[in-house]
């Protein structure tokens, strides 16, 4: 198996030199707050928090205080529990979506930017065609003949993911297919699945990973839209979506129960496309490396 190294130019090394981990501030802060977020999440069924679909009716829309950390919803419903466990199923479907997308375009991108010719316009045009409709409006078609469950809300969030991965798995094939070490390799006898597996995937893999987290913003971000369009996981089950839906008609007169559910998936989004930023400025392919 042969990598090939990407090193880093006099800018890098200064910048490294003043930070820790050759990360900045700008990245661990999101860092720590994906942490934190993950681990309420992870540890939602034992922490000491009300039930998300418990009601107090002598509490509604009650605004957050010590009680309430963040108020109550129309129904007297805790919000900070209710975002706790509606971020489980965002960060749930975040996750999957994307690594699925990411491995059926890593698939399809290979292939097309290895074996090129028909199979390349075979490939690129159906990406072409999936790109031809809008992520929303694809996924609340088939989220609604299909129904709108977690399972095929992965599988939709995961089919629209796979355009921008094979387009980005096929332009990193390109750059290495002609590379000495895959000519050495196809000279030597190797199969193409060796070649694929052995040669190209290694040196693909972390710039395809350092994009995975952006994919998981972007999915979250319609996973969202689709629950406050009214086609996401139905109710009970909390989401955040359904959160910011359910609350937009009081925003005038109770803001927080639309604000406090709008914020914490703001601050996931932007955190999570802050980490992926600074992992592809460190692990995307540079020209001096070619």
């Amino acid at each position: 198996m042969t990598t090939v190294p990407i090193e880093a130019t006099p800018v890098d090394r200064e910048r490294s030199s003043i930070t820790w981990g050759g990360f900045s501030l700008a990245f661990w802060l999101p860092v720590t707050w994906m942490v934190t977020l993950l681990f309420t999440v992870a540890l939602a069924d034992i922490l000491p928090i009300r039930e998300p679909t418990e009601s107090d009716f002598t509490a509604l829309k009650a605004r957050p205080g010590l009680e309430f950390w963040l108020g109550t919803d129309v129904l007297g419903r805790d919000i900070f529990a209710r975002i706790i466990h509606g971020a489980r199923i965002s960060l749930t479907v975040g996750f999957f979506a994307p690594v699925f997308g990411m491995i059926i375009g890593l698939i399809f991108g290979m292939m097309a930017g290895y074996y090129r010719g028909k199979l390349e316009s075979i490939i690129v045009g159906v990406i072409d065609i999936i790109l031809a409709f809008p992520n929303i409006v694809l996924a609340m078609c088939i989220l609604f003949f299909a129904g709108a469950t977690m399972v095929n809300l992965i599988i939709v969030l995961s089919v629209t993911s796979i355009p921008a991965n094979t387009r980005i798995a096929r332009a990193s094939t390109l750059v290495f297919a002609g590379r000495e070490f895959v000519m050495a390799a196809r000279a030597q006898g190797a199969s193409d699945l060796r070649i694929l597996w052995h040669e190209i995937l290694p040196n693909i893999v972390l710039p395809q990973l350092a994009y995975i987290l952006s994919f998981m913003s972007i999915v979250i971000m319609i996973e969202g839209s689709l629950a406050f369009l009214g086609v996401g996981i139905p109710p009970p089950t909390p989401t955040l979506g359904g959160m910011i839906a359910q609350g937009f008609p009081d925003i005038n007169t109770d803001p927080h129960i639309t604000f406090m559910p709008a914020l914490i998936l703001f601050l996931t989004v932007l955190s999570l496309n802050l980490i992926g930023d600074q992992l592809r400025h460190k692990f995307t392919i540079r020209e001096s490396a070619l």
